[in-house]
């Protein structure tokens, strides 16, 4: 069973937090190419010992991310997987990540490797324009800059609640 059917929906795993790439590892060695298993990361300047270094670090914690058709017999399996995790439902079975919130996600489970990289921002009077990266296009929905830190808090709506994110913002000289 291939994953570019037009019948296959996200659906969310929750595991414990610091476990994401483990049970990522797990799942594509038991479902193979049947399921795509994403865990995106961000890129980050932090600032240690007196250096800036980018870092890679999850962008949604505690949370495995499925595309593929989640049967009964798939349900199962992943539950029978030796891990801690829990495939999200409501009352009609495995919970579908909503079109409407994968409209956004797409941006971060659509890289090549699943990684956000940094935006590319340039200040002009008092406001922010982001002109290059995963956050061009999305700053109706930017809560807040952190310019000494070179991160934009950005709020998403996500299964079914309002989660507020931070990505990696590089402010540049405008560019001519």
């Amino acid at each position: 069973m291939g994953t570019n059917n037009d019948s296959t929906k996200w659906y969310a795993l929750y595991v414990l937090t610091g476990q994401e790439d483990k049970v990522r590892k797990i799942l594509e060695l038991a479902f193979g190419d049947q399921l795509k298993v994403i865990v995106p990361k961000r890129e980050l300047k932090e600032r240690k010992a007196g250096t800036w270094r980018i870092v890679k670090k999850n962008l949604f914690p505690g949370y495995v991310f499925l595309k593929g058709i989640i049967s009964t017999e798939t349900y199962y399996s992943i539950k029978s997987l030796p891990v801690a995790a829990r495939l999200l439902k409501d009352e009609d079975g495995p919970l579908k990540i909503h079109d409407s919130e994968i409209s956004v996600l797409r941006i971060f489970f659509e890289t090549d490797d699943g990684n956000v990289k940094i935006s590319k921002a340039y200040k002009e009077n008092d406001v922010i324009r982001i002109v290059e990266g995963p956050l061009s296009g999305l700053e109706g929905i930017i809560q807040s800059f952190d310019i000494r830190k070179g991160r934009a808090k950005v709020k998403i709506d996500l299964l079914g609640s309002t989660k507020t994110i931070q990505l990696g913002v590089e402010l540049i000289d405008k560019i001519q």
